[in-house]
């Protein structure tokens, strides 16, 4: 099994930036990609980015493009979102997740990690 836990939330103003980190462990190999999700108050989850492998790529939500960046270490150990020309509408708490079964379903989850952009 694999388990994931997000770290680097917390508070800035509009147009700073955060690094989001995303530590897996267990069975790490059998992963084929991850994700980053968010939900804000109110709405449902969302997709903003994923990193896949083999071979490697990633994609974005058209409202971060630009903004965001998903990047992993080489050993699959973490996976990063950084984020920089944050909005308030970025505010919510971020989920990473991974497919573990090839399947393009994200069927493990992590705790999720607050993130919040004031005006």
């Amino acid at each position: 099994q694999v388990q994931l836990v997000e770290s680097g939330g917390g508070s800035v103003q509009a147009g700073g930036s955060l690094r989001l980190s995303c530590a897996a462990s267990g069975r790490i190999f059998s992963m084929y990609a991850m994700g980053w999700f968010r939900q804000a108050p109110g709405k449902e989850r969302e997709f903003v980015a994923a990193i896949k492998w083999s071979p490697i790529r990633s994609s974005y939500a058209d409202s971060v493009k630009g903004r965001f960046t998903i990047s992993s270490d080489n050993g699959k150990d973490t996976v990063y979102l950084q984020m920089n020309s944050l909005k308030p509408e970025d505010t919510a708490v971020y989920y990473c997740a991974s497919d573990t079964r090839g399947d393009y379903i994200y069927n493990v989850w992590g705790q999720g990690t607050q993130v919040t952009v004031s005006s």
